[in-house]
Parts: C-alpha cells; sequence; structure tokens
C-alpha cells in the first residue's frame, strides 16, 4: 500500500498544478538542457544568469528544477546584480572622481614644469597664488602623465660641492621662515659671524633666542657677544640637527635650487647668488609650512578679466619664475 502511495502521489500532484506551473517547470529544464547541449559541463553565460535571477524572483519552486548549479549560486548572482543596478543608478547624471583639470591648468603646469625645476607641491603652491582651485594630488598626477624631458637650464648641470663653508645661515624669524641676513666669505671666524649678528639685528632688535648647532666656530666669545645683544643661545644636542630644522632646512634648499644648478666663479659671484636667491626665498616661493604662502605674505591674484595672458617673470637668472596675471595686448 505504501509503495503504490509513494507512485500515485507525484502523478497526483502534477495533476493539480496549473497549467501556469507546468510551462513555467518547462522552461526551466528546457534551459538547463540548452547549458548541457553536446557538453560534459554546463556553458553558462550572462543571459542565463539573468533567466535564474528572474525566475527566482518570480517563482517559488526555481529550486527544485535546478540541476546545473547550486541554489546558492543562483543567490550570489542575484546579489552582483543587485550591486550592478544601485552603482550604476548612483552615477546616472554623476560623473564619479575628481574633476578632469581645465586645459588652461594643464598647459600652465606643462609650463611651469619645463620653465623651474619644480615638483609638484612647487607648482600646486604658484598655481594656488594665481587663484586656481586645484588639489595638489591633481598636479602630481599630471606631471607623471608628462614625457620625461631634461629638467629646466640643461646647460647649468654642473654640481657644486663643498659650499657649506661659504654660507652662514644661523637664524630665522620662525613665525614667517624669511631669512634675516645670508653673508659669504671664504674665512668664516667668530668675529665675523659676530658683526653678521651685528648688522642682522641693530638697535635691540634682536630676538629672545639664538639657535645653533656646536661647530667650533660658535666659541665662548661668541656667546657671551649674543648675551650683550639681549639673546639666549642655546645649542641644539650632538647630531640632532632637527632641533634647528628651519635653518638646516634653508641649506639644503640652497645647495639643491640654486648651488646645483650653476658653477660659482668666485665669492663676488656668489655673494650675488646668494643676494638674489634670498629676495626670492622670502618674497616668491612658496612654502609648504606656511600654508603655500611666501615668508613677507604673497597675495592670491585672482584673475582679473577674460582679456588677461599669464606672464612668467624670470628670478635667481632665469634659474625660478613667478607667474601673474596681465593685461592682453
Amino acid at each position: 500500500m505504501l509503495r503504490l502511495l509513494v507512485v500515485l502521489l507525484p502523478t497526483f500532484l502534477s495533476a493539480m498544478r496549473s497549467r501556469r506551473h507546468l510551462v513555467i517547470e518547462n522552461l526551466a529544464l528546457r534551459q538547463q538542457l540548452a547549458t548541457l547541449a553536446g557538453r560534459r559541463h554546463p556553458d553558462i553565460r550572462p543571459v542565463d544568469r539573468v533567466f535564474w535571477v528572474l525566475l527566482r524572483r518570480h517563482w517559488s519552486g526555481w529550486a527544485e528544477t535546478l540541476a546545473i548549479v547550486e541554489p546558492d549560486t543562483v543567490v550570489r548572482w542575484h546579489r552582483a546584480g543587485f550591486r550592478v543596478y544601485w552603482n550604476w543608478l548612483s552615477r546616472r547624471g554623476k560623473r564619479s572622481g575628481r574633476p578632469p583639470l581645465a586645459l588652461e591648468v594643464r598647459a600652465l603646469i606643462r609650463r611651469m614644469a619645463s620653465e623651474n625645476p619644480w615638483g609638484a607641491p612647487r607648482i600646486h603652491g604658484e598655481l594656488l597664488r594665481l587663484g586656481f582651485d586645484v588639489s595638489e594630488r591633481s598636479v602630481s598626477r599630471y606631471l607623471r602623465s608628462l614625457p620625461r624631458t631634461p629638467r629646466a637650464n640643461p646647460t647649468w648641470t654642473t654640481f657644486l660641492r663643498n659650499h657649506r663653508d661659504g654660507i652662514a645661515a644661523m637664524d630665522f624669524r620662525h613665525g614667517r621662515r624669511d631669512v634675516v641676513r645670508c653673508a659669504v666669505t671664504t674665512n668664516p671666524t667668530a668675529a665675523w659671524v659676530a658683526q653678521q649678528l651685528r648688522e642682522a639685528f641693530p638697535f635691540e632688535s634682536a630676538p629672545r633666542f639664538l639657535i645653533f648647532d656646536r661647530d667650533a666656530i660658535f666659541s665662548a666669545g661668541l656667546t657671551a657677544t649674543i648675551r650683550s645683544m639681549l639673546m639666549e643661545p642655546t645649542r641644539t644636542n650632538y647630531e640632532s640637527p632637527w632641533q634647528n630644522g628651519v635653518a638646516e632646512r634653508l641649506v639644503g634648499t640652497v645647495r639643491q635650487e640654486l648651488l646645483d644648478h650653476v658653477i660659482v666663479l668666485n665669492e663676488r659671484h656668489l655673494r650675488q647668488l646668494i643676494e638674489s636667491f634670498v629676495t626670492y626665498y622670502n618674497v616668491d616661493r612658496t612654502h609648504l609650512g606656511i600654508g603655500r604662502d611666501s615668508p613677507c605674505g604673497r597675495p592670491v591674484e585672482q584673475r582679473p578679466g577674460a582679456n588677461t595672458k599669464l606672464v612668467s617673470l624670470p628670478l635667481v637668472g632665469g634659474l625660478h619664475h613667478r607667474y601673474s596675471w596681465r593685461q592682453a595686448v
């Protein structure tokens, strides 16, 4: 009796099914046969995935007829399609990522890169001073896309070594990083350094502290001179240049942005170069540490009108440039 019920029950249930149910089941079986036609493994294509995702959504008996994959696989297809749909919906009518650089900005970046030995931070600072709202990351990415070319001023390629003995830079006004004084000599002594301090801070204009390293030139007599000017001499620790990082950084900046690109002929020539670079450093050069501004304060030049063009003003003998808006002729 039990065996008879097992045989007759499927037949009875099949007879009770609606015609719509039978059509859908027949369609599902035929679709699976099509993926297996002449193959040992099913050839499942995107249209097959879409078919089973839609069937799962509209027919509750889909899992009973599925044989080519596991039901969990169809669930994963459904979730992946859901993510694709919502990504498309969220991006429709919108542009993802940063807006593209304007043609004018791209041309200006190329111009600055070709006229100056600058990287992305310096170019970005110059663009901000000209009123362009652009991120440093965008400038850096665009620079990487440019073809590699020789650095600016390729005729000035002689590397000048052992220049530190000719440059004496003890301190800054740390509020704005402006260079108070920068002098040149072939024979630096404690007396010479003391005279530079008197000329740098005349008429009781000296700051409260003076930071310097442990070079032998900073002798006891020099520290006495510093105290007589109502300054507190402060020595850095051994092998700790970071304790006077601003002054140490200036030495590297002078080397990288000036002396690596010129051939110094004599002391007078070096003094002229240093003086022109210090003026550029204080007035025109943008600094990361003070918000892409110059130590003396450089206002942002907004474009005055459509009938204007950008001109480059050569500085430090054409090694660097400052950019400004001018009325077009």
